[in-house]
């Protein structure tokens, strides 16, 4: 396996476009449907994933977001949240592309959208599902990238949140 045509090492932290975080912890070979290829072995938590060495885009690993482009992220999740579709399938079809781009803007942009929208109205199930596991996964990388306990982003997500509220609502 050429070292020089890896984005990854073992040990590096990477995050995984639908899983999170994780780490490498080693790389290898595997033969499927008569195909040998290259694989990083990434553990996360309790679950350990094979993502093809030759897989790149969007639907791969990154590493996890710079510190610094947390500040970013920060000021999209304390501005204004922007209304949602009124209508719920088209809600639906919006929030799912904004999740399906794996970028961790857009993934604030739900959270502060629908957490918007949640004190306003009464949100349907889809609604409540993505904005949990939109929030599961910006805390996690949000955990990772900033070395804080889970708990602790999670109070820092909701006081970021919160800077929209006036006192009278």
């Amino acid at each position: 396996m050429s070292e020089q045509n890896m984005a990854f090492h073992v040990g590096n932290k990477v995050i995984h476009w639908a899983h999170g975080p994780g780490v490498i912890i080693k790389l290898e070979e595997k033969e499927l449907s008569g195909h040998t290829n290259q694989y990083y072995v990434v553990q996360m938590h309790d679950l350990t994933l094979w993502v093809p060495i030759s897989e790149t885009g969007e639907h791969s690993l990154r590493l996890p977001t710079p510190v610094e482009d947390f500040q970013k992220l920060f000021h999209v999740l304390a501005s204004p949240g922007e209304p949602l579709p009124a209508d719920r399938l088209e809600r639906k079809t919006l929030l799912t592309e904004r999740m399906k781009d794996g970028r961790l803007e857009s993934i604030c942009r739900v959270i502060r959208d629908l957490t918007f929208l949640s004190r306003s109205k009464k949100m349907n199930d889809h609604d409540n599902s993505t904005l949990e596991r939109a929030r599961s996964f910006l805390l996690s990388e949000w955990s990772v990238a900033l070395s804080v306990p889970i708990q602790q982003a999670g109070r820092e997500l909701k006081e970021l949140l919160d800077k929209n509220i006036s006192p009278g609502k």
